[in-house]
């Protein structure tokens, strides 16, 4: 008898406490986003990158954060990188600033393109997903792996955990069965990773922006191509970083 009670009181103690990380669906999380400028620059132009290596940071962190009531998403920087006095990178693609919603399987997107700024309303990207049985501790969450193709070529890794119920990530980045806390898309040489999960967000902002020329995704792909296509590999990157 003593040993059930025992049982008992401990089982009551742990159910509280799994059921929030289990049940966990409003959200507030930092993303550091790292670009590995170097590689990017000499996989771009590998005689160019010879005569301003020495210019160029190694990599460059931005951070962004995530809010979600567990149905719909808004994602934006909130930092810019911080470039080494006497180094040069301008980054590109850091403005966008991402609604989804996951119920409706709709995106609204405010991205800056130059001197253009684009509102891109249309359906959630669609990835093809392959969970792996790989695991990572990522902000104190324990996250499978999962690797995804997107726009038919393009492959991408995401770490998710299934203790936040959010079908969500960074950009984009979508489509897991659990908020995705890691990304990394080896063509862009970025990766994104959680650094601070809230779960008392601040859920005012979670609204989509109104500003910019309304276009769905394959207008927006199809005016980038003719604006960047004379930028030959550097412009297909540009294009990809827009588009993630």
């Amino acid at each position: 008898m003593k040993k059930l009670l025992i049982y008992v009181l401990l089982l009551v103690a742990y159910l509280p406490l799994r059921a929030q990380q289990i049940f966990a669906e409003k959200v507030s999380i930092e993303f550091d986003k790292t670009v590995a400028v170097k590689q990017l620059i000499k996989e771009i132009e590998p005689e160019w990158f010879e005569s301003i290596k020495n210019s160029l940071p190694n990599s460059l962190v931005s951070k962004f954060s995530f809010i979600s009531d567990g149905t719909r998403s808004y994602y934006k920087r909130v930092k810019e990188p911080d470039i080494p006095r006497g180094m040069w990178y301008e980054p590109f693609a850091d403005d966008n600033k991402v609604y989804n919603d996951y119920t409706a399987g709709t995106t609204v997107t405010q991205k800056p393109v130059f001197e253009e700024t684009f509102l891109v309303q249309d359906s959630l990207q669609k990835i093809r997903w392959k969970i792996t049985s790989d695991t990572r501790n990522i902000a104190g969450f324990e996250c499978r792996k999962a690797v995804g193709i997107m726009y038919d070529t393009v492959a991408v890794f995401a770490f998710y955990t299934d203790e936040i119920m959010v079908s969500g990530g960074p950009e984009g980045i979508h489509g897991l069965p659990g908020m995705i806390l890691g990304v990394g898309v080896p063509r862009l040489h970025t990766t994104w990773f959680a650094t601070k999960v809230s779960l008392t967000p601040d859920l005012k902002q979670l609204a989509p922006a109104s500003k910019g020329k309304k276009v769905d995704r394959a207008t927006m792909l199809l005016q980038m191509d003719r604006l960047l296509k004379q930028w030959d590999k550097y412009g297909q990157k540009l294009v990809l970083a827009f588009m993630i």
